[in-house]
């Protein structure tokens, strides 16, 4: 199979431009032919075992398995991170959301930072890339997610710290005392409701998990981890969030009645309220 043979069965679904890029990554990362290598006709010289192994890929591709997973890496910031059925695939507004934080720390003081529901662990290896005097602390409910975020980290080389933690059941011991100077998070947010409406790359392959929240609650766990952050932070410290457009009024709202200031929200490079920070006094 050749890349234009490959692109123009994938268009079928994808459309020219997006099935001519998911072609191009495929045969870029996977054997490492770039579009000058492919000009050069060398696609047309791949192996027996890479033509078959080919054939599955474009098979898997025609049923919306996103291509992320099956070549097992995507890039974010810069950086190639592994990712799996396990983790959410990073997008283009969380590396906002990281550029956004970067920009606000560069040149204070080393901040010492919590990701709360790290997944890839995008956000906490990017931060810790981008500071490299920052004191990181990842965490998340799944272990699968955690080993993947580590061994992005070990790629990475930076220094995280993982740990396993239920956001909704956050242990006793981690109110004791302020610690952070920054609590960022990228939580579920879409809720039940909202799935009508969304791609089926997404609901059959991204860990619902990390996606869902129920219909009644949408700020489930927005409200724990300002709860959370009300403690954990120390005074002068900022909430940064990854949001829902539908619900930014009244998470700043809720946000407001807990008593943080300064709060701000920032649109993505769509035009969607997908950002906001929060001060605690």
């Amino acid at each position: 199979m050749t890349y234009n043979e490959m692109w123009r069965q994938l268009a079928q679904v994808y459309g020219d431009g997006e099935a001519k890029a998911i072609a191009r990554m495929v045969y870029e990362i996977r054997y490492g032919l770039s579009l000058s290598d492919i000009l050069l006709g060398k696609d047309t010289q791949l192996t027996a075992d890479h033509q078959a192994e080919l054939k599955e890929i474009t098979e898997r591709l025609l049923q919306q398995e996103p291509v992320q997973y099956i070549l097992g890496q995507t890039d974010f910031c810069g950086q190639a991170f592994l990712v799996n059925h396990h983790v959410l695939i990073p997008r283009p507004e969380t590396a906002e959301l990281c550029q956004w934080i970067i920009d606000d720390s560069t040149g204070g003081q080393s901040p010492c930072v919590l990701d709360i529901g790290t997944g890839s662990g995008c956000i906490a290896i990017t931060l810790a890339a981008a500071l490299p005097d920052a004191q990181v602390t990842a965490w998340d409910i799944s272990d699968e997610a955690l080993r993947v975020a580590a061994e992005n980290a070990k790629r990475t080389d930076v220094n995280v710290s993982f740990k396993q933690v239920d956001v909704l059941n956050i242990p006793h011991s981690s109110f004791l005392t302020p610690h952070f100077s920054l609590i960022v998070s990228n939580p579920p947010y879409i809720c039940n409701k909202e799935r009508a409406y969304m791609e089926s790359n997404v609901l059959e392959y991204e860990p619902h998990t990390a996606l869902f929240v129920p219909d009644n609650d949408p700020l489930l766990f927005y409200r724990s981890i300002a709860r959370y952050a009300l403690t954990a932070l120390k005074p002068g410290g900022w909430l940064y969030f990854e949001i829902n457009p539908l619900y930014a009024d009244s998470l700043r709202e809720m946000l407001s009645v807990m008593s943080y200031s300064d709060i701000e929200t920032k649109e993505d490079q769509f035009g969607k309220r997908r950002m906001m920070r929060a001060h605690k006094r």
